[in-house]
């Protein structure tokens, strides 16, 4: 009789005991930011900036790790998924509030970043560096939206379609690389291999274009109740301390 096969594997399994723990973490932190948020409204450049320094300070080693000889991945390690975008968007929104940056942070970090904080593709398990770096990206990029948000940096209708214009420069870009390197950067050219929610559309290149127009109108959602007492002035133009 044949010995039966184990299956073993190394994989971060999603919705797992740990998942929920580290997501039940996340939303509190997103709480505490809101508050945290709103009760420093004009005076937080100080919280601001040690936020992007910290930021930067979690996420920059693991880049650097990722990018060693011995250690490089050309299907992972380079720097051009929108989660790597958008932390860089988000330590130079926390440090300077501009309004494109803030707008880049906010539409990034609360749907695609956050998509990959409930349906990671994580190869590594703790302690793996990559684990750390993983959820260091995610967790602090969509806390930094949230907070700028809180803070007095709502969106506009100017940032929503600033975002949309960069995104789709974006994704152009990152399927003709895809294509020429054999990559998979963004799944724009193949879903990922494990479950997430473009389990629920077509295929390629059809769900490329439905995840475009879905996002378009799940960020026009996200921009319009902010709008709805007309424009407001964003903290972004109006701090002199930030030299913005």
């Amino acid at each position: 009789m044949a010995p039966t096969a184990v299956l073993v594997t190394d994989r971060f399994q999603a919705f797992s005991t740990e998942h929920v723990g580290l997501l039940a973490i996340f939303l509190l932190v997103c709480v505490a930011l809101v508050v945290v948020g709103r009760r420093r409204r004009g005076d937080d450049t100080v919280f601001r900036r040690g936020f992007a320094i910290v930021l930067a300070s979690v996420v920059v080693p693991i880049q650097v790790v990722q990018l060693r000889p011995w250690d490089f991945d050309l299907q992972s390690s380079l720097p051009i998924n929108l989660c790597d975008l958008a932390w860089l968007c988000a330590v130079y929104a926390l440090w300077t509030r501009r309004p494109w940056a803030v707008a880049l942070t906010y539409y990034w970090g609360l749907t695609l970043t956050s998509q990959g904080i409930l349906t990671p593709s994580l190869g590594q398990q703790f302690p793996d560096p990559r684990y750390f770096g993983f959820w260091g990206l995610h967790f602090l990029t969509v806390w930094s939206a949230v907070y700028l948000v809180s803070s007095g940096n709502p969106p506009t209708w100017r940032g929503y379609r600033f975002t949309l214009m960069v995104t789709a420069v974006w994704a152009a870009a990152s399927i003709l690389f895809n294509a020429a390197a054999g990559t998979n950067y963004g799944y724009l050219n193949r879903k990922p291999d494990t479950a997430s929610l473009l389990d629920l559309l077509p295929g390629w290149p059809a769900y490329v274009v439905l995840e475009i127009a879905v996002v378009a109108v799940v960020w026009a959602l996200m921009t319009w109740p902010f709008t709805l007492s007309g424009p407001q002035p964003s903290r972004a133009t109006v701090s002199p301390r930030d030299g913005t």
